[in-house]
């Protein structure tokens, strides 16, 4: 009996985690899960105990994401099969550049195709450095060009995040960076202006206020001030200042919000 690939399954959601072991350990009989890990620095952890064969790698991560997982493995042994939510574009990108993917919900036989395959490149000995920064990229990019309704690819100076537009309260210029602020007291630095920004962010949902300011309208806009200044009210309290040419426009969206 020949020895099985070791596989991990890294992925912040318990259970998508779980859901993939079951499937896994039923319709996959020639692949072991030794671990599964909820975050980048849990699932490197596990790399280095168990030197897997094969990782199943969540996209979509909060904090680190999977692209900045694979970029900090600068000796990448394993394999790696995406698992994502992304939409047709984003998804057509990664099979283009030869990265193996599996989209949410998985589907069974997609997943035995997906296995067949690394189980036969591991016998040829095909490592996962195949999986080269050039082609990270082509991917990303195709995602922030095309995902950007849902989500947003933000740049950081530890790698990626990807955070969906919901969830995004403001963003605020800071000379050449934008700082980004989320639910639940997140925020990131992004290297990115923010007139990048605001030309990939669904214009219904968010709006420039202010030379330095973009608001989620849609989600997070709880007041309108006018007493002192005009004055936008967020969702986590702060108050973002609206540009007097800008009012009028912002007005129109206001009512048009719903």
């Amino acid at each position: 009996m020949s020895k099985k690939l070791t596989a991990l399954i890294i992925d912040d959601e318990e259970f998508a985690r779980e859901n993939l072991r079951m499937l896994v350990e039923e319709y996959c009989q020639d692949l072991e899960i030794v671990g599964v890990a909820g975050s980048a620095k849990a699932a490197r952890e596990l790399v280095d105990e168990y030197n897997p064969g094969l990782v199943f790698l969540d996209i979509m991560m909060p904090g680190e994401d999977g692209f900045a997982f694979l970029q900090s493995m600068t000796d990448r042994k394993f394999q790696v099969i995406f698992t994502t939510a992304f939409r047709e574009h984003a998804l057509r990108a990664i099979k283009e550049n030869a990265i193996d993917y599996l989209e949410k919900p998985i589907d069974i036989e997609e997943l035995q195709k997906a296995v067949t395959k690394a189980i036969s490149q591991a016998s040829l000995g095909v490592k996962g450095a195949a999986i080269t920064e050039e082609r990270l990229n082509k991917v990303l990019q195709e995602i922030v060009l095309h995902n950007s309704v849902e989500k947003t690819v933000v740049p950081t100076k530890d790698g990626l995040a990807i955070v969906k537009n919901t969830e995004i309260i403001r963003l605020e210029a800071m000379e050449n960076y934008t700082m980004i602020y989320c639910v639940g007291g997140k925020k990131y630095m992004s290297s990115r202006s923010i007139k990048a920004f605001e030309v990939r962010l669904d214009s219904n949902m968010f709006f420039r206020v202010h030379k330095s300011h973009i608001i989620n309208i849609a989600h997070h806009l709880k007041e309108f001030l006018r007493n002192e200044g005009l004055i936008a009210v967020l969702s986590d309290g702060s108050q973002v200042p609206v540009a007097r040419r800008k009012l009028q426009e912002f007005l129109d969206k206001i009512e048009n919000i719903g």
